[in-house]
């Protein structure tokens, strides 16, 4: 049975989906349609803490499905922007697992992690798939995947 590892960029899913389609992601149905892949060695949702009620409940949701959740402190600057980001984080944990596992799965759209992508393929002989909203998924990252699962309508709630 193929081994697969899961990586969520939270913030870029979240913000994707509500962008272009006005819904969240349904993470549950993720599951369901991964899971019936191979075995879901890992799975890791990297999000930012805010503690906000309906974070909290989120966050708890996705420990519930099987997702291990990573938090970063939500970082206000004095010239209004934020700070929360994950890449760094989710590319060691990436390489860790390209190791041990068959299918690498990431859900963003960063194309900072064309680079990761084509690396572990190399080196580890890793597929290495890609959920993204494709109108707002750069094509470098799309380029780089094994494959490019396009979110629509039937993964989100």
């Amino acid at each position: 049975m193929k081994k697969i590892a899961i990586f969520v960029d939270v913030q870029n899913i979240y913000y994707t989906t509500k962008h272009t389609y006005g819904k969240q992601f349904n993470y549950r149905r993720l599951w369901q349609k991964i899971s019936a892949e191979g075995e879901i060695v890992s799975a890791t949702a990297y999000a930012i803490h805010r503690g906000d009620d309906r974070q909290l409940k989120f966050q708890s949701a996705l420990k519930h499905i099987g997702f291990t959740v990573k938090l970063k402190p939500y970082i206000q600057r004095s010239d209004g922007s934020a700070k929360g980001d994950w890449d760094v984080g989710i590319t060691i944990d990436i390489m860790e697992a390209a190791k041990i596992v068959d299918t690498v799965i990431l859900l963003s759209g960063d194309g900072d992690f064309d680079l990761l992508l084509d690396k572990i393929k190399r080196d580890y002989a890793v597929n290495a798939e890609v959920y993204g909203v494709p109108a707002l998924t750069a094509h470098s990252l799309i380029n780089s995947a094994t494959i490019f699962h396009q979110i629509d309508e039937s993964l989100l709630i």
